[in-house]
């Protein structure tokens, strides 16, 4: 049984009118994050076909975890997300699971992106400069960060895999697709001293961040495996205890085979047809699915890349 999803939308300080381009229809030209596969309480999907239709996906986890495969985990472990960095993104960390299941309740943030489009000279800031931990903190203290952080220009098809404790932000002009773990716990260093719709500030977290920063893995990124399968180009980006995340580029025929019980789709350029089993459905850029345990016979047709990403 394949489980689409109706797309959350989230309005931030960031955001812009990008996400028009997936057809979506969102509620203001501020609109930053489209939760795409989510069941985290800040904004769970509604399925939108078969005997779920109608439930969050939060519910249907909840109700019926054999189409997860009977997973053991308290909660789906998984977030899809499309952000549009219309303006930069807050300069912030996230905790590892650790820390955060102590302090905040919920599991830690480790997170990658595929950069969807980016204008020419975007850049996003990618980990410290920092050698020690002694030298993190003055920086942080005397707010130096034109030190501090390490810029790196980027350009669409790029990935990269933003492990718990990296210092991150994405710069302006960027559109990217996120995998993450399901959680919503950030931590700010540096907001650009913007405000928020009331005038104020948004609150930074300078004593969490020292706490949380992991300056001992300089080179967090990946290295991306690509080979021609069947006349379609397939990617693996990453592939560890959090997540595996993998690219299809369909040219015309895909039989799938699923690398994991349960696996979120999403579509993210082009069209066509997926059939399962007996049943066919039209897919296009902006569709998001789970493909679940029941998902046999999985079959694409069309011309479309697609984002696949699983526990």
């Amino acid at each position: 049984m394949v489980l689409f999803l109706k797309p959350v939308f989230q309005e931030r300080i960031w955001g812009g009118n990008a996400l028009t381009q997936f057809g979506y229809d969102i509620p203001s030209d501020q609109t930053g994050e489209c939760w795409a596969i989510s069941a985290h309480q800040n904004g769970p999907n509604v399925i939108e076909n078969g005997k779920h239709q109608g439930k969050t996906l939060d519910e249907v986890w909840e109700e019926d975890r054999a189409l997860f495969d009977n997973d053991s985990r308290t909660h789906f472990p998984l977030l899809t997300k499309i952000l549009d960095a219309h303006d930069q993104l807050s300069v912030q960390v996230h905790p590892n699971d650790d820390y955060a299941l102590k302090h905040e309740g919920e599991y830690g943030k480790t997170e990658c992106w595929y950069i969807l489009d980016a204008e020419p000279g975007s850049e996003i800031i990618y980990g410290v400069e920092a050698q020690t931990k002694e030298e993190l903190e003055q920086l942080i203290d005397n707010k130096d960060f034109d030190h501090l952080f390490t810029h790196v220009p980027v350009q669409p098809g790029d990935f990269y895999y933003v492990p718990a404790g990296t210092v991150h932000a994405i710069g302006s002009g960027i559109l990217i697709l996120e995998t993450q773990q399901s959680s919503d716990t950030t931590y700010r260093i540096y907001d650009y001293d913007r405000k928020d719709k009331n005038g104020n500030t948004r609150e930074l977290h300078l004593e969490q961040s020292k706490e949380v920063i992991d300056i001992s893995n300089r080179q967090p990124n990946t290295s991306p495996h690509t080979k021609e399968i069947d006349g379609n180009t397939y990617t693996q980006f990453v592939s560890n205890t959090f997540f595996t995340v993998e690219k299809w580029d369909v040219s015309e025929h895909l039989t799938l085979t699923k690398p994991h019980p349960y696996c979120l789709v999403s579509v993210i350029e082009g069209d066509g047809q997926l059939t399962v089993d007996d049943e066919t459905f039209t897919v296009q850029k902006g569709t998001h699915f789970i493909l679940t345990t029941e998902d046999k016979a999985i079959q694409f047709n069309g011309h479309m890349d697609l984002i696949i990403s699983h526990p």
